[in-house]
């Protein structure tokens, strides 16, 4: 085995966390195509979409160091929301979750001197603060439209495309 027990259950743990995301995501991104919002439902479900490889590419990471995959069950996510800017900020604060969990699993990586774990969790280190941005951005132009402007925030994301 080429990965330590404790990163291995730990990456284990991220890749539930990753498929949470994939369904809070694509749960959002239903409830934008509810308000009409296609253009933030189509976002929303490219976000879900790209999680769900996140989880994908652990696996894979795994598999390739001989570790034990063993994907947990994932939680039930929010399906309903008062605002765009609720759903928007819950996608906010998750990124930064995420990041955080992925800077732990960076300080164990180095910790244990896992060059291998520290080569492959550099390009999530890199992708959070990409997600992080884009959500922070995002939220912000939601603020600026307010709720009675969303069809400008459509206009300004298929300007995104």
């Amino acid at each position: 085995m080429l990965i330590s027990k404790e990163l291995n259950d730990a990456i284990n743990e991220q890749v539930g966390h990753e498929f949470q995301a994939a369904h809070q995501y694509a749960n959002i991104a239903c409830y934008f195509d509810g308000l009409g919002l296609r253009m933030l439902g189509k976002m929303f479900l490219k976000q879900s979409e790209e999680e769900h490889t996140h989880g994908r590419k652990f696996i894979d990471y795994l598999i390739a160091t001989s570790g034990r995959v063993a994907v947990p069950a994932v939680v039930a996510t929010q399906a309903d929301f008062q605002s765009v800017e609720e759903a928007v900020q819950l996608s906010l604060d998750w990124e930064w979750e995420v990041t955080r969990r992925i800077n732990a699993l960076m300080a164990m990586a180095i910790d244990q001197k896992d060059y291998a774990a520290q080569d492959f969790l550099r390009w999530f280190v890199t992708e959070q603060v990409e997600e992080v941005s884009t959500m922070d951005n995002l939220l912000k132009v939601v603020r600026q439209a307010g709720p009675k402007n969303l069809i400008m925030l459509e206009a300004y994301i298929s300007h995104g495309d």
